[in-house]
């Protein structure tokens, strides 16, 4: 079973995260790779570093298979970013692990709602946050075009903030 981490986005280790994203997102809405490359490198590292955010890394074998952040939306809510699993560990519940420990975390810093956000070509999130109990605030019968939001009252954590 992998091993959970909370890292800085500078953490080596969080390399095949942001590359894999970035060709992910580069090959499913046909951008230029070092475009997404530089958006996901260049977004504000503070931005998923306690207390108001976080980035979350599976490891298995010392190397990253799944992971995710948050980060804060406004005060009472968190927003979810980056939600990955490594292709060759797809499957296997590793995203709903990630997105439960990001919640458990933000929770336990206070937060009570989170909001995110998914891509039309990204069904397998779609799905992941329909299954995990996201409202999606978009008609779920329809053929997505644009950004599909969702958000989610989080239970109140013990000893928050």
């Amino acid at each position: 079973m992998p091993e959970s981490v909370w890292v800085a986005q500078s953490d080596p280790r969080v390399r095949p995260l942001l590359d894999d994203l970035a060709r992910e997102y580069a090959t499913r809405y046909r951008r230029a790779l070092v475009d997404e490359h530089h958006k996901l490198r260049e977004y504000p590292a503070e931005h998923f570093s306690p207390p108001e955010g976080g980035l979350l890394l599976l490891l298995h074998g010392g190397q990253a298979v799944a992971g995710g952040a948050f980060q804060r939306y406004d005060g009472e809510t968190a927003e979810l970013k980056r939600i990955w699993t490594h292709r060759a560990h797809r499957g296997r519940g590793l995203a709903r692990r990630v997105v439960a420990e990001l919640e458990a975390e933000a929770a336990s810093r206070g937060y009570t709602r989170i909001h995110l956000t998914t891509g039309p070509n990204q069904p397998e999130a779609r799905g992941l946050y329909l299954a995990t109990g996201y409202t999606p605030h978009f008609d779920v019968d329809a053929v997505p075009r644009t950004r599909l939001s969702f958000s989610k009252a989080l239970p109140a954590a013990v000893g928050a903030r």
